[in-house]
């Protein structure tokens, strides 16, 4: 049988399961407002209410604001990697596929599609409660060499199992 080894990073990522206003520690992810509902290493989803503040001039979702939630989900999800450095996005490209309005719920899938030794590749798909699909992206992330500080120390031991 194989032994699970404890992930520290995906063990703070589901502390945020269901919460209402989790802190992040990106002051533009909080702004957003999703609610994490699903949490695997490499895989996150989330819940977002399209606010007021989230409109562009034709009354619609901005798309500076669906690049935001599909680049701080696969940011998140790369950090549920438990990787020894940080990393940074080297690009994200989205496709934007139909609008979304003031109070619809969306919800954002993102997950990993391939794991190398400096590059992530990871892509996230944008849906209506009733599932239309709304927006999708990619994006790569690179390893900055900036070392993860030690998350380990957060937890006990007899957490860590």
């Amino acid at each position: 049988m194989e032994q699970k080894i404890f992930n520290p990073a995906l063990a703070i990522v589901k502390m945020q399961l269901h919460q209402e206003n989790a802190p992040t520690v990106s002051p533009a992810g909080s702004w957003l407002g999703g609610i994490l509902i699903e949490a695997k290493e490499g895989e996150l989803k989330a819940v977002y209410t399209v606010r007021h503040e989230m409109l562009n001039g034709a009354g619609t979702l901005h798309g500076g604001i669906v690049a935001l939630i599909t680049d701080e989900l696969m940011g998140a999800s790369n950090f549920s990697l438990n990787l020894e450095h940080i990393y940074t996005s080297v690009n994200l490209v989205v496709d934007f596929l139909s609008p979304a309005r003031l109070g619809d719920k969306l919800v954002a899938t993102a997950k990993m599609i391939r794991k190398g030794r400096k590059l992530n590749h990871f892509v996230c798909e944008l849906h209506s409660e009733s599932g239309k699909l709304l927006a999708k992206a990619s994006s790569s992330l690179i390893t900055t060499g900036v070392e993860m500080p030690d998350l380990m120390a957060m937890f006990p031991k007899e957490q860590q199992v």
